[in-house]
């Protein structure tokens, strides 16, 4: 299962960026590469063809129903978050800001 969200995750990445995309996931735990995905499903769900255009909202809607329906360790999901930031970053993806909570 691993390799296949590395897999899928790369090829959201701009196929000049997917070497550099590909070497950071597979540094990821499994756990980590789940939540990447997760966000990226529930940005398809949530409004299909407009990923990007409005990616802070988007950031910001995950990562309220992410800390208010797991009641997870807020350590846990803020590093997770900057893992997002970063896939996001490696892949290519224009952020302007990072929201904030």
């Amino acid at each position: 299962m691993r390799n296949t969200l590395v897999t899928a995750l790369v090829s959201c990445a701009d196929a000049s960026l997917r070497n550099n995309t590909r070497r950071f996931l597979r540094g990821l735990s499994s756990d980590e590469l789940q939540f990447i995905a997760e966000f990226l499903g529930s940005c398809i769900l949530e409004a299909p063809g407009a990923f990007g255009r409005e990616l802070e909202h988007q950031i910001a809607s995950f990562q309220r129903m992410h800390l208010r329906g797991e009641g997870a360790h807020l350590e846990d999901q803020e590093h997770k978050m900057i893992l997002l930031f970063e896939y996001l970053h490696r892949t290519g993806t224009a952020l302007t800001q990072q929201p904030v909570n």
